[in-house]
Formats: C-alpha cells, sequence, structure tokens
C-alpha cells in the first residue's frame, strides 16, 4: 500500500522543525550553548531546576554547579546563573536589567505591585525616591521616634521576658523572639508605636502568626515558577491540589491585619492634619505616613485631580497598604533570620572569647540607645558583617531579564551577544563564598572584617594597614547581603540598625549558651533551608533554644 505522501512530508517537516526548535538550537547554535549546563538536560528543559526549586534546594544545587563549573552557568534553556562582580552582578544588577514577572507572581498584595515587584525601572524608581529618606541611615540614627521606640521595645518588652527565662532556669526559643522583637520595631516605625505589633509580649500569640507565615511559604513556588499552571487549577478550582486553601486564607487575613494598622495610622495623620505631631514621636506613622503623603503630592500634580483629602486618601489605600505589607514583613523575616544566626555562633562553646569580647565593647557605651555611637562599635559591625556574609537571610536567586546583545560573565568566561528575554540571575550564597576573596569561606569569622591595628580576641589574617585595606575593597565588593544597584534593598539600613540594637540590648545584659540548634545534620547544627529565603530548618517548632543568664549588674 502506499505512503500517502502529503502527510508524510508534513510529519517529518513538523519533526525536523521541533528537533531543531528544542533540542539543535539550544544545544548547539544559540548563544546559551557556549555556557556550561548545570547539568545534562539543562539546555533542552527547566524540569532539573524546577525539581530543585520546588524543594527549596536551588541555592546549594547552583553553588555546586559553580563550584564544578565556574562563574557563568545554564540552569534552563532560557536561564543562567552568574557569580562574579565584573561580568556578574555589575553588568546586571547596576546596569538596570528589569526584574520581568517572577516577582509580581507571589510579591503582589491587594492586587497591587509594591515597589520590589514593580517589573520595569521607571515606576520602581519613582516610588522609592517617595521612600529613600525616611530609611536614610542619617534620618535613622537622628530619629527621636526610632530612639524611643527602641528604649520602649527593649526596656519594657524584651528585658522582662528574658529575666523571666534566666530566672526559670530553663531554655527559650529564640527564632520566634527573634521575629517577635524586629515585628515590633519594624511596625512601630512604619505605623508608630501605638499602632504597631506587640509581639513580643504575646509569646504564644506570635509563636502561632510567625509558623503560619512561614508555612505558607512553602507553598510559593507553584505561582511563582508555574503561574500558568497554577491559573489553570484556579480556574478549574483545582488550585488546592498545589496550594491548600488555608494559604488564601492565611495571606488574606494577614492582608487584612495590615490594612488595620494602616487604617489606625491613617487616623493618626489626619488628625494631625498630615503634619507631625511632636508631643509623642514614637506614636507617629513614620513610614505610613511619608509614603502617604507623597502619593498626595503627586496627586495633586494632576490636573483633573479633583475631591476631598479623605477621598484620596481612599484612592491610594491599597498602594499603600500593599507598600507597607511588604516592607514589614521583609524587615522582620530578614532580621530575624540573621539574628538566629548570630545568636546561634556567638552562643557555641568555641565562640565565648567572641561573646565576651562583645560584650566588653558594648560596656563602653554611655548611652546603649545612641545610635551613632553603636554603630561605630568595630566588634559589632565584625560580628555582624560576618553573619549576613555567611548566613544572608535572603541568599538566593535574584532573577532579571537580560536587554538586546548582553554580555555576561567573568573575565575568560564571558558569553556575548546574549539574546533579549534570558533569565539571569545571581545569588549571595555563591558571592559569599568565593574563597578568593573569603578564605575559608564556610566558617564564621568576625576577624576578617577587624584592620590589623583593632582590639581582637583572635589574631588579625591580616599582616598590616595595606593588606587589610585591600582585602576590604575586595570584600565590599562581594558583599551582597542586601543586593546591589537601584534595586538594592531601600530598608537595609533599618536592619542594620535594629539587629545592632538587639546584640547590644541582649549581649550587654546576658549571657547565653546552645541548649539545642534545632535539626542536626552531622555536626553542623543549625542549617539553612536552601530556597530563596534561608530560615533555619527546624524541628517541631524548634530552631534555637539558648540558656539565658543574667550578667552581675544588669
Amino acid at each position: 500500500m502506499a505512503i500517502p505522501i502529503v502527510p508524510t512530508v508534513t510529519a517529518l517537516l513538523l519533526l525536523s522543525l521541533a528537533l531543531y526548535r528544542f533540542i539543535i538550537f539550544p544545544a548547539f547554535i544559540s548563544p546559551l550553548a557556549k555556557i556550561p549546563a548545570a547539568h545534562w538536560s539543562a539546555p533542552f528543559s527547566r524540569l532539573w531546576i524546577l525539581y530543585y526549586r520546588s524543594r527549596e534546594e536551588e541555592t546549594p544545587t547552583i553553588h555546586a554547579a559553580h563550584q564544578r563549573l565556574g562563574p557563568i552557568v545554564r540552569v534552563a534553556p532560557n536561564d543562567i546563573s552568574v557569580n562574579s562582580v565584573e561580568g556578574g552582578i555589575r553588568n546586571v544588577y547596576a546596569g538596570g536589567y528589569e526584574k520581568g514577572d517572577w516577582y509580581q507572581n507571589v510579591f503582589k498584595n491587594y492586587d497591587v505591585m509594591p515597589m520590589f515587584a514593580m517589573p520595569d525601572h521607571g515606576p520602581h524608581s519613582k516610588r522609592k525616591r517617595m521612600l529613600s529618606n525616611i530609611y536614610a541611615k542619617t534620618t535613622l540614627q537622628s530619629s527621636s521616634a526610632l530612639s524611643t521606640i527602641t528604649k520602649v521595645l527593649m526596656e519594657e518588652r524584651l528585658m522582662p521576658r528574658l529575666r523571666q527565662v534566666a530566672q526559670s532556669g530553663k531554655p527559650s526559643e529564640f527564632y520566634w523572639l527573634f521575629a517577635s522583637l524586629t515585628s515590633d520595631i519594624v511596625s512601630a516605625y512604619m505605623f508608630g508605636l501605638a499602632q504597631g505589633t506587640n509581639y513580643t509580649q504575646q509569646s504564644d500569640v506570635s509563636a502561632r502568626f510567625f509558623a503560619h507565615y512561614k508555612a505558607r511559604q512553602r507553598y510559593q513556588f507553584w505561582p511563582q515558577d508555574v503561574p500558568s499552571l497554577t491559573r489553570w487549577l484556579g480556574k478549574a478550582g483545582l488550585k488546592w491540589l498545589l496550594v491548600p486553601k488555608w494559604v488564601d486564607e492565611a495571606n488574606a487575613s494577614m492582608q487584612e491585619n495590615v490594612l488595620t494598622m494602616c487604617d489606625a495610622a491613617e487616623r493618626v495623620v489626619s488628625e494631625a492634619g498630615g503634619e507631625k505631631d511632636a508631643g509623642f514621636p514614637e506614636d507617629w506613622p513614620n513610614v505610613y505616613a511619608q509614603l502617604r503623603n507623597a502619593l498626595l503630592k503627586e496627586q495633586a500634580t494632576k490636573t483633573d485631580m479633583s475631591g476631598s483629602v479623605e477621598e484620596l486618601v481612599q484612592e491610594q489605600r491599597l498602594a499603600v497598604a500593599s507598600e507597607m505589607l511588604d516592607h514589614l514583613f521583609a524587615g522582620f523575616d530578614t532580621s530575624s533570620i540573621s539574628l538566629t544566626f548570630l545568636a546561634w555562633e556567638l552562643s557555641k562553646p568555641e565562640n565565648t572569647v567572641w561573646q565576651e569580647a562583645l560584650r566588653n565593647e558594648i560596656s563602653t557605651l554611655q548611652d546603649k540607645y545612641d545610635a551613632k555611637a553603636v554603630d561605630s562599635l568595630p566588634l559589632l559591625q565584625a560580628i555582624v558583617q560576618e553573619t549576613l556574609r555567611l548566613h544572608a537571610a535572603i541568599p538566593g536567586n535574584q532573577p532579571r531579564i537580560t536587554p538586546a546583545a548582553a554580555t555576561l560573565g567573568a573575565p575568560g568566561h564571558s558569553i556575548s551577544d546574549l539574546p533579549p528575554g534570558v533569565r539571569v540571575q545571581a545569588q549571595a550564597w555563591s558571592l559569599h563564598r568565593e574563597p578568593s576573596v573569603f578564605p575559608d569561606p564556610e566558617s564564621w569569622k568576625p576577624e576578617r572584617w577587624l584592620s590589623s591595628s583593632s582590639p581582637s580576641p583572635v589574631p588579625s589574617p591580616y599582616a598590616s594597614e595595606a593588606a587589610y585595606e585591600h582585602a576590604q575593597k575586595e570584600m565590599g565588593r562581594w558583599f551582597w547581603a542586601f543586593g546591589s544597584g537601584g534595586r538594592m534593598c531601600v530598608g537595609s539600613n533599618l536592619a542594620m540598625y535594629d539587629m545592632k540594637a538587639i546584640v547590644v540590648a541582649i549581649w550587654g545584659s546576658f549571657r547565653t549558651t546552645v541548649a539545642s540548634d534545632g535539626v542536626r545534620r552531622g555536626d553542623e547544627g543549625m542549617v539553612h533551608r536552601g530556597g530563596y529565603v534561608a530560615e533555619p530548618v527546624g524541628k517541631d517548632g524548634r530552631f534555637l533554644e539558648l540558656n539565658v543568664e543574667v550578667l552581675g549588674d544588669s
């Protein structure tokens, strides 16, 4: 029987086209074909990297690929990772590459994008200009409101709780304590002390909230990395197959809580006529008022503007709330993770000398609520900096989208004329573990940030001041805990402020030792989760339990 010619030729052409499109072109012709593949399937399929993303194991997996293959690797047909400054983060993050939709898939609140999720440079820059001054270091260090907030939270909420722990003779879970305290500080600065959270004095309530908050992050992969499938199942009423219904309910509840704080802050601002009340500066909603007033001013420039201030505030209510939610959750989540690992490192038996040296340094402060004096402590700075290097709270991928004719990769490993639309990412985890920049990168060594002339409980790794200055410059280029470029974390100064204030409060008055450090893998003690956010991996709600001892004159 004769074979039908036209259908056969058509089938062969379609097969050839598919072979070229999905195998020959990506593996041999595409500019990305020159990039070493992290896995044999990477040129043809996303399934390999999606598997590790879904398990929150992408960060160590990509790091291992860089260790094997160099500073630029291909992780999917249209997806590459870079681990270098020159040809890497300098090109991508200081070069204005856009974000794409990966961020807005999950970081959009009330169906409104906050600054962090905005894909394009223009709208992001406009929003950042509205907020950057309120988070500037000079603003924070000179803020009487923040100084009062810190004093109240440390003396009236934290100290009594820690003294109670010490008197009980039983260890206490510090991860939830740090989450509570950082939420209280950040929300008080954003919304005013009276309108913010008070989790530090509500240990049972806060533990339930934060456990729920973290549990929902386990399901973030589906809407973020496979949004089409997630939306399709949602339309079919089958989204629960991927994301349990309680996740959406929890998100809605958290959004409602933030709206309540925003509305409470609005009452304070509107009663004061939009101007700061000097009587009780700690209750002024600094960040909320800054954004609210900036958006009102922007509206005032529109020729078609009409309506009362109350009506205009109502129009922007969800835009402000979306921004506030993002700042609040990012603020407490990241700082609490970093503080937990800092506390773990300081409380290890082998690091007793660092805890004692830090305590001696803190004792030199005439006023422990003097932000400038606290910020100038070299040992404290070194301890925080080294913790952020080794235990960055968000060490995972930060994707961007290439423009046309991009060149990426470190000198000697660069690839030019990349097409537009390629997803390119870098990760702090790998940048912070470059051995040529950070010798013995897996070890916690605050001394690497101290000069040879600085007081230190261990010998300096630098033979001279010149060697120290060279190392600091190079480490500074590779340090990426807060990102870089125009989209660098707007709240980095507040994060440094609250972490240092908390460290001074605790280790200026208490001594801590490790009682239990969650899940052990061999002799590692605490370990990070390997996804975008790297909180400690715990067991049964236990992450880091510390014994607390009150010092003699505290």
